[in-house]
């Protein structure tokens, strides 16, 4: 099999997939103003989906994770998960939801073949998570994160991004909730993008006072699979839970890359920051075309830098996180 290495010998086993880059929450770190739609090209269709994953599993991608926008605004969201699921080689299929539908769906996205699935709650404090996200349906989410747990998820996490002055004040509530609970809650630094500087020099604040706190308390990192994410994971014995970290500000942050992104769209992104993508799309017409956009997608990770160079200031052309997937 080949295997999708760059020049910084970074082996690729992890492909973020967009499906869309519609939202309907309105969250102050990514789309205050609710999305706006900024392009008239048709999502990928079904058929574009599996062609793509086929191909990316035969370079040895292992992991798929179907982001948006909110992937569950797409009608054909389960079908999508189960031709994902069935595809040889993946053996890991997961999402990222806002939870507006969870409580519902939960149990029919896992019966279509979802193994994992993070739920955004940007705070357990109700009052602040309509103020972050501009829904006031805080346990309407909840009640769909207890709904993978009962569906029997192999994994359950919670991305919440950490926001100076606004949920900071949060952590000994969700280390508290997770004694008893098997999610592994993952705390997110804040990213400057294009369009969010003003926001980003007010709220950002850096994860390593909560990787210092836990391990005062007794937590240990533990060490992360091939196809894992960018996450620092920490567990305790007498917590059911686990707390990981995510700081691209970090040092060697990007040592450890491991995940390569397409958009809605169908354009592949070496890093979440600073380039505009390769199209693939015009090679996911028919499965005849699967050595040539192996070959594209290969040729690609040779433009692949080091860094995201975030530390340095450099916030790239993203205009939100929401328009490649996150």
């Amino acid at each position: 099999m080949q295997q999708l290495k760059d020049n910084f010998n970074r082996k690729f086993e992890y492909l973020r997939l967009s499906i869309t880059d519609e939202c309907n929450f309105k969250c102050n770190y990514c789309l205050p103003d609710g999305y706006q739609r900024s392009h008239d090209n048709q999502f990928l269709s079904h058929q574009e989906i599996k062609h793509l994953v086929a191909a990316f599993a035969e370079l040895g991608t292992k992991k798929v994770r179907i982001t948006g926008g909110e992937p569950s605004l797409r009608k054909d969201f389960p079908d999508i998960i189960k031709s994902v699921s069935e595809v040889e080689g993946i053996v890991k299929v997961a999402t990222t939801t806002n939870g507006f539908r969870l409580q519902k769906e939960a149990q029919h996205w896992f019966d279509a073949g979802l193994g994992a699935i993070n739920v955004s709650v940007d705070s357990l404090d109700p009052k602040t998570f309509h103020l972050i996200t501009g829904k006031n349906i805080f346990q309407k989410v909840m009640d769909g994160v207890s709904a993978c747990i009962e569906a029997g998820y192999q994994q359950v996490k919670i991305n919440s991004v950490l926001l100076r002055g606004q949920n900071d004040k949060d952590l000994d509530l969700y280390i508290d909730w997770i004694k008893t609970q098997p999610i592994q809650l993952r705390f997110i630094e804040l990213m400057q993008t294009g369009d969010n500087a003003e926001f980003f020099k007010q709220h950002h604040l850096s994860g390593l006072w909560i990787k210092e706190k836990l391990l005062r308390q007794g937590w240990v990192q533990k060490t992360a699979l091939s196809h894992d994410g960018p996450a620092q994971i920490f567990s305790h014995e007498d917590y059911q839970g686990e707390v990981g970290l995510i700081m691209p500000y970090s040092k060697d942050f990007c040592k450890g890359c491991n995940r390569l992104r397409v958009s809605s769209v169908g354009k592949l992104h070496l890093c979440l920051f600073g380039e505009k993508g390769i199209n693939l799309r015009d090679l996911l017409t028919d499965s005849s075309q699967k050595e040539a956009l192996k070959r594209r997608i290969i040729s690609a990770l040779d433009d692949k830098k080091e860094s995201h160079y975030l530390q340095l200031g450099n916030t790239g052309i993203t205009p939100h996180l929401a328009s490649i997937g996150g």
